[in-house]
């Protein structure tokens, strides 16, 4: 191997020129993003990077898509306004208000046609119908409260106008291999007419269809229970039209008498014990917004929606309905097919995961009996609109990355290593920069561990940590310190002030908590509290790993602790050598970026950004990160680029973006000359968005920094909520599956199912553990650097063999990994009070601002994404 040393300097003489060229390649694109410029001028002239070419690199094999070759035979469509008078909120009624216009109407005003109707105010036709204007009367029978339980029709005035011809020739041109937009109303189109027959006997949530007839619907605890289902969209592809459909599982409230329901909901007898404001306030979140049905008349069945819970001091449990009218559990049922909108538990996620986890081969198998039991071939909006299903899953030519070596410390055994099928261990090799822990503590929240049991699993782990190549002091600056879980912040600052004291002022370096397996908010106050308050690093520990030590275990514990604590566990050895592709050729950045939003039911938490960036170089290995919280449910990261007036300074800028790039100048000498930025958990119909505004804050934040420092930028989104699987063309092929019976870690696929002309792929980085691995989609948006599909299918393939904290390869390129779990983490940081104010004042200060989050203590500042 040559000198590292002599190839770095011969690589930095280069910096220059490489610098220049790249330059020039990319300035015709970065001039739409120059300072100042206005990104909603730009936007009609954005176009989405073009696909360079296709990878050849690896090992070729065929695998298996879920995804089924469709065709539209109709030229153009007719799209229809729909007003139905008076206005229906209801979905299910204005379906049943339409059903029963095509019913009566169909041979005779329709002209025979059979239009499908997507529920709001759109129709659609496969041919003209014989008007463009024309309302009907339309009779629906509906039950009557006020007869006995009788049915009485209501009258309905339905306003059909015609609207405009959806054509099919651009949706034609894109598949054909042109780069035009997305003719996204023909694809909704064809959706609502594939899905139009199964909406009327599933339940519909978005693209997904369930039912209780699927599959016996499984019991979640709580009141819930699981239905099974299936995901259906149809999607431009390479091929030509593809129909995706994948398996999924739900939850729905089970249909019990509302009693019962609480009293599951409670876990005890609500009938002869009383209620406290806990109970009730407990109930009144899950009860509220659900429908329920009268059923002390007999057979008949008047519906409501449940809107609070009357604050009587009564042990019978009353509901004011729809009707202002108070209603006692006792004669409430639930309806049954209401889907559960509120957060799951976890038991209940636990429980939801275990039934919808399949192996690929069931899951195969499941998805074909889907599509045969569909039977588009005769069903007849499909024949009315020309639209064929293949029955067939799509075979497609995908290629086996070939793993990185990895470089560990020269003092182990086994200095480089090549992993196996996604997976290694640390056994023979040392960590290639172990960090150094001289003062240390332990606090046990568990009661059931004893004092000599926390200590003798704190001398494991130690000694674990220097096996593994770092230098750990022996002994804890104190006694393992035992403490109530309800007292953390108590316990937590008397560990930090008698550390400081036995210290003579010097900090405690690393905290080890030991909690209980079920342990409901204590973790995330310990790292509220240690990370905002303390400036803290801590190591959490399960007690359940505490009674059965688990080698393996201690060996992943240990490296976390080793890059929390600075430290590097591993570097890819291709980086060490400056043989990266677009990367070890002059100072690149690579970030990630990700948004996460509050839980369903939250409607006014704020959402958290994150944003993470390489702080090495060439290695790429060590990361820096910065969080936020901006406005509910908002995908565009606000804070990446900031500039405001100070009244003593002028102009000020700052950002994530500006602050990171400031940090990677400081811990390498040299600013970044590229950046590759993975940006996370951004849908399509976002694309153009985020793109437009994040890119022209990137430029901003480098132009802060020098007006004419604008270096080349690639833009990549990464999906993981996408329903593309891919399975094994033979499942008795040892050869070409993992244990799990999945495909190999490194399978890469870039035809075929892909987009027709954009720059994208699917790639399966990791091996399977359980359940049917989900291939990360990779799209590229916007490409300065030129990166050929090689290129940056290896480049993001290596990436995921560095993840810090287990040694197997993860399912997502790391940089946008560890921003979700640092997005994911600081949600922590808002106080339990706080985030309940946040509910009640939309998350805002008293000027309309977002709340911001307590400031890290910089100690855990670039650390805190590592758990």
């Amino acid at each position: 191997m040559k000198d590292p040393k002599e190839d770095q300097e011969k690589s930095r003489r280069v910096v220059v020129q490489k610098s220049m060229e790249l330059r020039r390649r990319g300035s015709r694109r970065r001039n739409q993003f120059s300072k100042g410029v206005d990104s909603q001028l730009v936007s009609k002239n954005l176009v989405f990077a073009a696909r360079p070419g296709y990878g050849q690199l690896g090992t070729k094999c065929v695998v298996k898509a879920n995804h089924f070759l469709a065709d539209i035979s109709a030229s153009d469509l007719s799209h229809y306004t729909v007003k139905i008078i008076p206005e229906v909120r209801c979905r299910k009624t204005s379906k049943a208000i339409i059903a029963e216009l095509v019913r009566v109407h169909k041979n005779t005003e329709l002209g025979m046609r059979l239009p499908v109707y997507d529920g709001g105010r759109n129709l659609y036709t496969a041919a003209m119908l014989p008007f463009t204007y024309k309302d009907f009367t339309i009779l629906l029978t509906q039950d009557d409260d006020s007869n006995g339980g009788a049915t009485r029709e209501r009258e309905f005035k339905v306003v059909i106008k015609f609207a405009a011809r959806v054509s099919m020739h651009q949706l034609r041109v894109l598949l054909s291999g042109k780069q035009v937009d997305t003719p996204q109303e023909a694809l909704t189109v064809i959706d609502i007419v594939l899905r139009e027959l199964a909406a009327q006997s599933y339940v519909s949530v978005g693209r997904f269809l369930y039912s209780p007839d699927f599959r016996k619907p499984q019991q979640l605890g709580g009141g819930l229970e699981s239905w099974r289902g299936f995901y259906q969209s149809i999607r431009p592809t390479q091929m030509g039209l593809s129909l995706n459909i994948d398996m999924s599982s739900m939850a729905f409230i089970e249909p019990l008498p509302v009693i019962d329901f609480v009293a599951q909901i409670l876990g005890k007898d609500v009938h002869s014990k009383p209620l406290s404001d806990a109970d009730r306030v407990k109930i009144k979140k899950a009860l509220r917004g659900v429908k329920v049905e009268v059923t002390h008349r007999g057979s008949f069945r008047r519906k409501y929606r449940i809107s609070g819970l009357t604050s009587q001091p009564t042990r019978e449990l009353n509901f004011p309905l729809d009707e202002k009218m108070n209603m006692k559990s006792v004669a409430c049922k639930i309806v049954g097919g209401q889907r559960y909108t509120k957060g799951l538990n976890e038991k209940q996620i636990t429980s939801l995961l275990k039934v919808s986890c399949q192996r690929p081969r069931e899951q195969e198998t499941d998805i074909l009996q889907t599509i045969q039991e569909n039977d588009y071939e005769y069903n007849p909006y499909a024949k009315e609109f020309g639209i064929s299903v293949d029955s067939k899953l799509t075979s497609v030519d995908a290629r086996v990355l070939p793993a990185p070596w990895l470089k560990y410390h020269d003092t182990g055994r086994e200095k480089e290593y090549l992993p196996q099928v996604g997976q290694w261990n640390m056994m023979n090799k040392k960590v290639i920069n172990g960090s150094t822990v001289r003062y240390w503590a332990c606090i046990n929240f568990s009661r059931s561990v004893q004092e000599s049991t926390a200590r003798g699993f704190c001398q494991q782990l130690v000694q674990m940590c220097q096996i593994s190549g770092m230098e750990f002091s022996q002994d804890p600056v104190i006694p393992v310190y035992s403490a109530k879980p309800d007292l953390v912040k108590k316990a937590l600052r008397y560990v930090h002030s008698a550390s400081l004291d036995k210290l003579g002022g010097k900090e405690l370096e690393l905290l080890i908590a030991i909690l209980p397996d079920n342990n409901g908010s204590l973790y995330g106050d310990l790292k509220r509290i240690c990370e905002t308050d303390l400036g803290l690093i801590s190591q959490c520990c399960l007690t359940k790993h505490v009674f059965k030590i688990n080698r393996q275990y201690l060996a992943n514990v240990a490296l976390k602790i080793n890059v929390k604590m600075g430290g590097r566990n591993t570097v890819l050895l291709d980086a060490l050598s400056w043989r990266i592709p677009l990367v070890s050729d002059i100072p690149t950045i690579i970030f990630g970026a990700d948004v996460t939003h509050p839980e369903s039911g939250e409607d006014s938490c704020p959402s958290i950004a994150a944003v993470v960036a390489s702080q090495d170089w060439p290695e790429v290995t060590k990361y820096a990160g910065l969080v936020c919280a901006q406005p509910h449910r908002e995908e565009l990261i606000q804070d990446l680029f900031k500039c405001w007036k100070d009244p003593h300074h002028g102009v000020v800028y700052g950002g994530m973006i500006r602050e990171l790039l400031l940090s990677f100048k400081k811990a390498t000498g040299q600013k970044p000359l590229r950046i590759i930025f993975y940006r996370d958990g951004v849908s399509e119909g976002q694309f153009y968005q985020v793109l437009l505004y994040e890119l022209d804050a990137i430029r901003k934040a480098c132009a802060s920094l020098e007006p004419s420092y604008q270096p080349p930028v690639t833009f990549v989104v990464v999906q993981k909520r996408h329903h593309t699987r891919l399975f094994s063309s033979n499942h008795d092929d040892r050869n070409s599956t993992d244990k799990s019976g999945n495909i190999l870690p490194g399978t890469v696929v870039d035809s075929k199912i892909c987009h027709p002309t954009e720059f994208d792929f699917y790639l399966c980085s990791h091996a399977g553990i359980q359940g049917t691995s989900r291939p990360a989609h990779y799209h590229v948006l916007w490409d300065e650097n030129n990166f050929t599909a090689d290129e940056i299918q290896s480049l993001t393939n290596n990436l995921c063999y560095t993840y810090a904290r287990c040694t197997r390869s993860v399912s997502v390129v790391p940089p946008a990994y560890y921003a979700h779990l640092a997005a994911y983490r600081a949600r922590f940081y808002m106080e339990p009070g706080v985030t309940e104010i946040s509910k009640a004042r939309g998350a805002r200060s008293k000027d309309g601002s977002v709340r911001p989050l307590p400031a890290l203590k910089e100690k855990v500042k670039n650390v805190m994404f590592y758990c």
